[in-house]
């Protein structure tokens, strides 16, 4: 598959494409309905869907397990990859500060004085998925291996992570073509973390979770009690909480639904935030793949047309939580949703979070 290259770095969309005026707020009875269907059919020990619209929010749990002591919509949930959104808002503000272009030569940041080549890949490659990068590192697999139902990832190191980038060599002239990679978000946050000699948690902290009052979000599991217990797929077998090792940038964040719909708010109306350029920088479209280029994705969202316009959107998993993470302008309605089992063949936990936001 080919990709129109991401570079220069996306501005301000052009007028008309921020949140419409808000419209007279629709009755919640038939919401709340969908809501406890979508609830009932993760078939999950714990679920949530939270739901904004226009800024009132509605949220419904439920689940197959014993309810938790703390109620679930105050749990902390690991949403795997959706933490994308947050590592692509946060390189939209430092390019936006001025403190990065995104066009500076990853290995350059790792390795100083390192010459960058030719074709090198960039830090807009790596958050774009047009690296030439693979999904994971060549020897994930077998350094993984002894811990593949426990905690794979935390056997594979930041300074795995960065190694392998530089011993790597693409396949492809990065910039051409897309492929899915966590192994290149992971190179990006500590590119980035290099670049400004500032840890990535620090950074994270400091441009979004501070900024947006995100006090329910962190990167790993801090406390039994109000960190969310993921499972495996029967759905009853408990696993143990996520640890993303070097691949913090790719995947760590964990967050209560209240968080994560202050941080979809934010994206569907981002006048008057500290951030606003960078939430309108990241809904801009960046690339276009796959037949008739009907595939679109901006800097850290995958985007889809509906009847009334895009949504945006974005899935993760880890070895025993799923999230998905979405927000459509047209309507003014942002959808966190998340449950504690571990994906299934023919789930349908995405389907019907993914079926929510597109019908509006």
């Amino acid at each position: 598959m080919t990709a129109r290259a991401p570079l220069p770095w996306p501005g301000d969309p052009a007028d008309g494409e921020d949140t419409p005026p808000v419209s007279d707020l629709p009755d919640e009875g038939p919401l709340r309905e969908r809501l406890a269907a979508a609830v009932a059919a993760a078939d999950a020990p714990d679920v949530v869907f939270a739901v904004s619209r226009h800024g009132r929010r509605t949220l419904h749990c439920g689940g197959t397990g014993t309810p938790p002591d703390v109620p679930r919509e105050d749990l902390r949930y690991e949403i795997g990859s959706a933490t994308k959104a947050f590592t692509a808002l946060l390189l939209a503000r430092l390019v936006r500060r001025g403190e990065l272009t995104g066009g500076e030569p990853a290995a350059v940041c790792l390795e100083p004085g390192r010459p960058p080549g030719p074709h090198p890949v960039t830090l807009a490659h790596l958050i774009t998925h047009t690296s030439g990068l693979p999904a994971l590192p060549p020897d994930f697999l077998v350094r993984a291996l002894p811990a593949w139902r426990t905690n794979p990832y935390a056997r594979y190191s930041a300074a795995r992570v960065t190694d392998a980038f530089l011993r790597h060599r693409p396949r492809h002239r990065p910039g051409t073509r897309w492929h899915y990679s966590n192994f290149g978000v992971s190179v990006l946050g500590h590119a980035v973390a290099a670049a400004t000699g500032t840890a990535w948690e620090d950074l994270l902290t400091e441009h979004v979770l501070r900024p947006f009052g995100l006090s329910g979000t962190a990167l790993r599991a801090e406390d039994v009690k109000t960190d969310a217990v993921g499972h495996r797929r029967d759905g009853r077998t408990p696993v143990p909480a996520f640890d993303a090792g070097g691949f913090q940038a790719a995947g760590a964040v964990r967050a209560t639904p209240h968080d994560l719909l202050t941080f979809l708010e934010a994206h569907l109306d981002p006048s008057g935030s500290p951030a606003a350029g960078a939430l309108r920088a990241v809904r801009v479209p960046v690339l276009r793949r796959g037949l008739g280029h009907r595939h679109v994705h901006t800097v850290g969202w995958f985007r889809h047309p509906t009847d009334g316009g895009p949504m945006y959107f974005h899935g993760g998993a880890t070895l025993g939580q799923q999230a998905f993470l979405g927000f459509r302008p047209d309507t003014g309605t942002a959808l966190a949703a998340l449950c504690t089992r571990r994906f299934r063949a023919r789930d349908p936990f995405v389907a019907a979070a993914y079926a929510f936001l597109a019908e509006g």
